[in-house]
């Protein structure tokens, strides 16, 4: 459990810093500001296709070993990010950690899921946020001392490359029982595809995905230039919408004592909506909802991971868990521009009306899902 914690905190480390590096890499390499979209591209792309195939990976290798491979790729995807010698070299650089990043998340998900309690996977996860919280620090500290970009992802890459080393050494630990392997062997993604349940799951993750991204990226844009909030404001909101997602995990873990996962995630699908409705509010009620949003949020993506192989069973789960972090990577990269395409032209409030809909349309999904498999408690 200790090394899980090591985990999450690890792979969150490197989400967030090519947003914090980008502007010196682009003035290195004389790029446009949104070439950035090329690199986010590529790496999201690669991330799909990983997290898709980890079910299938896990048909011919150990979880101790797809986490090892992966977290290799990463590694190395970091070192290029420090050693690149110009823009296009990122390219693959990007694609190749955006695999590595894919297998991990759906490899350390696959076996929190069904190892731990929904208790231990919701502070599992507050560790991730922890870890997307202390990358950019470290390249902020990194540049504000004067020293270049490559810096910081060197040191990145050597904190990645020491847990690579620590997956190796303790790969035997990771290794689910003889009898579920041979059940998970029988088992192709074709059938897995073929269960109603798998792909109620994988919209719920959809439609988190974009709700999660959405808030995060374009609440700013709505606070500032249609609500006439100050820049410190509305920085301060979006950085307490994030800070209540990762609090909102350690208390929903502490709760989980206590209440089932049906009552965790009735809060949250429920609070969500109610949330995105105080922010379709003028006034500082908007900037509550926003906090409100995050904390909502919190329970949602590791309880669905935590029940995955309670509801769908141990043979399907391990594609289960794949196709869910590849759809909510989906929902990530399609929403938020789709949402800011629309504000273009029909007006930023356009952000919060997408925020009540899509919201609702989640505990619609997620009672649908319910029903048709109930969740004990």
């Amino acid at each position: 459990m200790l090394l899980a914690f090591v985990a999450f905190i690890s792979l969150g480390l490197p989400d967030a810093i090519l947003g914090v590096a980008w502007p010196s890499i682009r003035h290195a390499f004389d790029r446009a500001l949104d070439n950035l979209g090329i690199l986010l591209f590529a790496g999201t792309l690669a991330y799909m296709i990983s997290s898709f195939c980890a079910g299938a990976m896990l048909r011919v290798m150990s979880v101790g070993t797809l986490l090892a491979a992966s977290c290799a790729c990463v590694t190395v995807a970091l070192t290029g990010y420090a050693l690149a010698p110009s823009f296009w070299w990122l390219v693959p650089v990007a694609f190749v950690g955006g695999l590595g990043a894919g297998a991990i998340d759906s490899g350390l998900n696959l076996f929190a899921a069904s190892h731990f309690s929904t208790r231990v996977m919701n502070w599992l996860h507050a560790c991730w946020g922890i870890g997307a919280t202390t990358g950019p620090l470290v390249m902020t500290t990194v540049l504000g001392v004067g020293a270049s970009y490559r810096v910081g992802y060197g040191i990145v890459a050597a904190l990645l490359a020491s847990l690579t080393l620590l997956f190796i050494i303790t790969r035997r630990l990771w290794s689910d029982d003889h009898a579920a392997k041979t059940e998970h062997a029988t088992v192709s993604a074709g059938v897995a595809l073929k269960q109603p349940l798998v792909w109620q799951h994988m919209l719920i993750y959809f439609v988190y995905g974009g709700v999660e991204t959405t808030a995060g990226q374009l609440l700013f844009t709505l606070f500032t230039e249609a609500r006439g909030l100050s820049v410190a404001a509305a920085g301060t909101t979006v950085g307490g919408y994030w800070a209540a997602l990762t609090i909102g995990r350690i208390v929903f873990g502490q709760f989980a004592v206590k209440a089932t996962p049906r009552k965790l995630l009735l809060i949250g699908t429920i609070g969500a909506p109610l949330a995105a409705m105080l922010i379709a509010l003028q006034g500082p009620v908007a900037i509550v909802g926003a906090l409100a949003l995050g904390f909502s949020l919190a329970p949602i993506f590791p309880t669905y991971m935590t029940i995955t192989p309670q509801r769908l069973g141990p043979a399907i789960a391990p594609h289960a868990v794949g196709f869910q972090v590849a759809a909510c990577a989906i929902g990530m990269m399609i929403l938020p521009g789709s949402v800011a395409a629309v504000s273009q032209r029909a007006g930023l409030e356009a952000i919060s009306v997408f925020l009540i809909a899509s919201t609702t349309v989640m505990l619609v999904l997620h009672l649908i899902a319910q029903r048709q498999r109930g969740l004990e408690g």
